[in-house]
């Protein structure tokens, strides 16, 4: 039986744990690591990233230990630590010194392979005039210092993955180097077996490997560069300034952050409210608002948009954007892991650790793929050892097979030995098969990915994101703030006399007065009383009719008690009155009459109904306009094949008016949707085996972007709605939507080439290195070149991954 504590424990939201993850070789290491976190105590689910090096753990609050796990790991042969939030720069910067590290030892090693290759190859370039070069001795100490020095490392890690029973990449190249210098040993040793020595093999072999995951170390490096390049983004200091004192002299004003004292601090300092300077060409060290001064800043970093963004009193301002023009002092609002920087920067590191559904085919075929390996190899040996080199005899003398053989090395001459054919086969089968390509072909196509997205501001929260975008055939588009600009205008005031005269005549009489001339007209007065109330919610039309009472210059009222009921309107206690001011349900829910004859002027046109103690008072019309790419964002949907339709809890007539603007026909109108109902539409829409993203930007959207297949976001939309959402429009612009599904594309149709790539080339490879060609063609690989194939098949995942870009940028 479960304690309350318990209890509360399970309804507690997991924990998000992030770790480093060195070590890890291939599909196979990933596998291994999974398994493991998944074992351990509290661990819900793991996610681990073989291109970025980094684990993403869901666990009970306060029963995982993160330091716990990471040192379990760390004695399992995979170096890890713990990411924290507040030092998030100084760990970032620690891990990319330790990547360099490991790049400029790879690099080193890489030199002493090539030279030893070279060394080995002298052999055959100068053949008979430089006996030393061509000596058997020689290449027999050169295979094995090439094993000690730079196939170390492989080997060691090699043994240690078979010890711990996840064997991986190291283990089956350690297998075919070790095997391959062992055999030549032997045969040097006892050259009445009549077997060939082959030295140049594990020097090869070596050599390609390390050049391959040289270059795939590089590869990753650039695919992981927009990452990098935003978490470099993050400030590291802050101008701390006391609050300056309100002064009416302007030229004063536009010289005071010049000119006040600063103190620096580390930006992950300041606090919320404090008071910061910021020079031209400095970086916005933390969210805020501007408080002195105007400028220019650069958002692109954030946005993807190139062209500098005016700032002046009053205007938000972000960490890490670049102050372009003019020194200001600005306040904080937001520090830390809340900026928006941080929040962007987190996003995209969760949505790398995110796979795609297609990419756990690929992890259950790693999970046993070396093991399957070193069977095939086991098998290929024993086939032609006892019935191949029997059924085909000819094998051992086939000019292509002898030329696996290297010639002028005083070897042994003559035809190949039924065991050393079936061994370099085996070898060749344990050098080509390459379970790294299958464990990067789905990470670094989402690494690249979503590095694009965050430069252009377009932030995809994983690969089961981008399959579902896939899959996609209807976008249902919310019309407040979405399709229209989200800035209405109030265009009708219709007060109902009888109303306001009552309520001023009950006045009036309580305090023993005469009535006298009403200092405001009843419009007046009507969009007076609903700017109070509306002063208690952050809706569109609250913000438009605030605005045109404070153009009319109307002070609002004292009013307490505020209550928002998302989708329908708001109310409050104004001078003791209860005011409800929404839609004509809202008011009906109250028992309000609300029906009055629809104007001409009032078609098409949003309504907000006003009721004062129970009565009717009046309808304020608002009007908002079309964004202006809003046309052209549906007729490029339209064109990639998907089925357009506009979602409001409007009126069916505003809702009409606004689809014939953009020719969306009648059927594909929901009008009159509540929060939940519009959660329940999209519901319906999938049951009948539509895939649904919803484009919304507010809390009442948060239902629907839940519900939906893919939720896209406006960034400048409620909290509510970007946490829901898994696509996010960081530019608030409505034709990303279109770049988002463009991306999302093309992302996944290179994550499924890889994987295609990947499977393919072990289908094929690892047959043909197994001698299926050898009785018909008399072609087989010796094992350096199938070495070489192997470094390279992982080299060129990468690299497909790669040229996502220039597709993007073409498109």
């Amino acid at each position: 039986m479960q304690t309350s504590r318990e209890i509360i424990a399970d309804a507690t939201p997991p924990e998000i744990i992030t770790l480093d993850v060195g070590g890890m070789k291939c599909a196979g290491c990933v596998a291994a690591v999974e398994r493991q976190l998944k074992q351990q105590p509290g661990v819900i689910s793991a996610r681990v990233n073989l291109a970025t090096e980094v684990a993403a753990i869901e666990g009970k609050v306060g029963v995982v230990d993160a330091v716990a796990i990471a040192k379990k790991l760390t004695d399992t042969g995979f170096p890890t630590q713990p990411r924290y939030a507040d030092n998030q720069q100084e760990q970032f910067a620690a891990v990319v010194e330790r990547r360099r590290q490991e790049i400029r030892q790879q690099i080193w090693q890489l030199a002493i392979a090539l030279t030893l290759i070279l060394l080995s190859g002298l052999g055959h370039l100068v053949g008979t005039e430089t006996p030393f070069f061509s000596n058997i001795w020689f290449h027999c100490g050169l295979a094995t210092a090439a094993l000690l020095f730079p196939g170390r490392a492989i080997l060691i890690d090699g043994w240690r993955g078979l010890w711990r029973n996840s064997p991986n990449m190291n283990t089956l190249v350690g297998l075919g180097a070790f095997t391959a210098y062992s055999a030549s040993i032997a045969a040097l040793l006892f050259p009445q077996m009549g077997w060939e020595c082959f030295f140049d093999e594990p020097v090869m072999l070596l050599g390609f490997i390390l050049l391959g995951k040289t270059l795939e170390q590089q590869a990753k490096r650039r695919a992981a560069s927009a990452l990098q390049a935003l978490i470099a983004l993050q400030p590291t200091t802050a101008s701390l300034v006391a609050k300056p004192q309100e002064s009416k002299d302007s030229e004063e004003n536009s010289q005071l952050p010049l000119t006040l004292l600063t103190v620096e601090i580390p930006a992950d300092r300041v606090r919320v409210g404090e008071w910061l300077r910021v020079l031209p060409g400095e970086k916005i060290p933390v969210d805020g608002e501007v408080c002195r001064g105007t400028t220019t800043v650069d958002e692109s970093m954030l946005t993807g948009e190139s062209v500098p963004v005016f700032k002046q009193t009053g205007d938000a301002v972000a960490a890490g954007t670049l102050n372009q023009s003019g020194a200001i002092v600005m306040r904080a609002t937001r520090t830390g892991k809340e900026t928006t920087l941080a929040q962007i920067v987190d996003l995209v590191e969760t949505a790398q650790t995110r796979k795609a559904p297609i990419q756990y085919l690929a992890d259950t075929v790693a999970g046993y793929f070396c093991y399957s390996v070193m069977t095939i190899a086991t098998l290929t040996f024993l086939f032609w050892y006892f019935a191949g080199t029997h059924i085909w005899p000819q094998v051992l003398l086939e000019p292509t097979a002898i030329s696996m053989n290297h010639a002028g090395m005083n070897m042994i001459e003559g035809p190949l030995s039924p065991a050393l054919l079936s061994l370099k086969l085996a070898i060749a089968v344990l050098a080509i098969a390459c379970p790294c390509a299958l464990g990067l072909a789905t990470p670094t196509a989402i690494l690249v990915g979503s590095g694009i997205g965050a430069e252009r501001g377009l932030l995809i929260k994983g690969g089961d994101v981008l399959e579902r975008v896939h899959q996609l055939d209807t976008i249902i588009f919310d019309k407040t703030g979405t399709l229209t600009t989200g800035s209405p205008k109030v265009t009708d005031c219709i007060a109902k006399e009888e109303g306001r005269r009552k309520k001023e005549e009950g006045r009036g009489k309580e305090e023993g007065g005469k009535n006298e001339e009403l200092p405001i007209s009843d419009a007046q007065w009507l969009l007076q009383i609903a700017a109070t109330v509306e002063s208690g919610t952050s809706h569109p039309l609250a913000e438009a009719i605030l605005q045109e009472a404070r153009q009319q210059g109307l002070s609002l009222l004292l009013a307490e008690d505020f209550y928002t009921q998302p989708g329908l309107g708001v109310s409050a206690l104004v001078e003791g009155d209860r005011v409800l001011a929404g839609n004509a349900d809202w008011l009906r829910q109250y028992g309000v009459l609300t029906e009055i004859p629809l104007l001409p002027s009032l078609e098409g046109k949003t309504l907000v109904y006003v009721a004062v103690a129970g009565v009717f008072v009046g309808v304020i019309a608002v009007s908002d306009t079309l964004r202006p790419d809003a046309k052209t964002t549906i007729e490029k949907l339209r064109s990639m094949g998907l089925r357009v339709m506009l979602l409001t809890g409007d009126r069916r007539d505003v809702a009409f008016a606004i689809a014939q603007q953009l020719d969306i026909k009648p059927d594909d109108i929901l009008a009159e949707i509540r929060p939940q109902g519009k959660a329940d539409a999209i519901a319906t829409l999938q049951a009948q085996g539509h895939r649904v993203a919803m484009v919304g930007d507010g809390i009442n959207d948060a239902p629907a972007l839940a519900q939906a297949d893919v939720g896209i976001g406006m960034q400048a939309g409620t909290d509510a709605a970007v946490e829901t959402a898994q696509i996010i429009l960081m530019r608030n612009v409505l034709g990303d939507v279109v770049e988002s599904i463009h991306l999302s594309r093309a992302t996944f149709n290179k994550i499924r080439q890889n994987l295609f790539w990947a499977f393919a080339y072990n289908t094929l490879g690892i047959p043909v290195a197994a001698g299926i060609l050898l009785p018909s063609l008399g072609f087989a690989l010796s094992p350096a070149a199938a070495g070489a194939f192997m470094a390279f098949s992982s080299v060129s995942v990468v690299t497909n991954s790669l040229l996502l870009r220039q597709k993007v940028i073409k498109n």
